[in-house]
């Protein structure tokens, strides 16, 4: 499979949001047309909430059959299950609650009020993650004890933010989780960015989903989104790491845009 990049510039925060959201309603419903159910990874962060808030809000969102929807998130802040702070609360809040979900299909991160720290709420994402992996490897393959058992579902769409530092997820530049390879979540300690105590997928996690979709707004973003797209080393620049395997989807608006390397071919929307 051969994965494309691809670069969209909005004029402003709000289209920015708008135009993601009408994107990710069509992706699903394309999704659903192809294989019935889709699987979508939910980020945070001010796009992100606004991107949800913009398909709760969209006259499309009733077509899509959302209890056929997986949702699982890229990262979570390590608080209690009813705190703000939550990645899940605020989806929660902006968009779970205004649709009909499957709870069974909601993947929540594991809290600081349900396990002992954040290196045992990522093991059990990790069983979460293999146990519906191996669920879905049984639907769709007829003989599936001669193919290799999956430790992941298929991420139709991947959401992520990006950080001023350039962090996504909770990867944070030079931090262990960005340098992790052998595990497909990975608990934080120490995050630069409060709070320190983070639970988050790791890079090769993230790029098993078959597109990608890196999501910024705003000057203070810049530098890390010209750093990326110029090729850094992810370990340094975590933002520049994500490869879908179909297709790379860069969302930014004018202002994130600005220290983007002029060789680069960009389309505006």
């Amino acid at each position: 499979m051969t994965s494309s990049l691809r670069i969209n510039i909005h004029p402003t925060f709000e289209v920015l949001a708008a135009t993601t959201a009408a994107r990710l309603i069509t992706r699903v419903l394309d999704v659903q047309s192809d294989r019935g159910e889709a699987t979508v990874v939910l980020t945070g962060g001010s796009v992100g909430i606004a991107t949800l808030k913009a398909v709760a809000a969209s006259p499309a969102c009733p077509a899509v059959d959302w209890r056929q929807v997986n949702f699982w998130w890229g990262d979570e802040r390590f608080v209690p299950s009813d705190s703000a702070e939550r990645n899940c609360v605020q989806a929660q809040e902006s968009l779970l609650d205004h649709i009909a979900v499957d709870p069974a299909r909601v993947h929540r991160m594991g809290a600081s009020d349900e396990y002992a720290d954040p290196a045992a709420a990522a093991q059990g994402y990790i069983r979460e993650l293999t146990a519906a992996a191996l669920a879905e490897h049984h639907r769709y393959h007829d003989r599936p004890d001669e193919a290799p058992a999956p430790t992941l579902p298929r991420f139709d769409v991947l959401l992520l933010g990006i950080g001023p530092d350039a962090h996504i997820a909770s990867l944070f530049p030079e931090l262990a989780g960005i340098r992790t390879k052998d595990a497909n979540v990975v608990g934080v300690a120490g995050a630069p960015k409060p709070p320190p105590l983070r639970i988050s997928l790791t890079l090769p996690a993230i790029s098993s989903a078959d597109e990608i979709w890196l999501v910024a707004a705003g000057s203070d973003k810049a530098g890390a989104v010209g750093l990326a797209l110029a090729g850094a080393n992810p370990v340094q620049v975590p933002a520049a790491g994500p490869r879908g395997r179909s297709k790379t989807l860069w969302l930014i608006d004018q202002d994130a845009a600005a220290k983007v390397p002029q060789q680069l071919t960009l389309r505006q929307d």
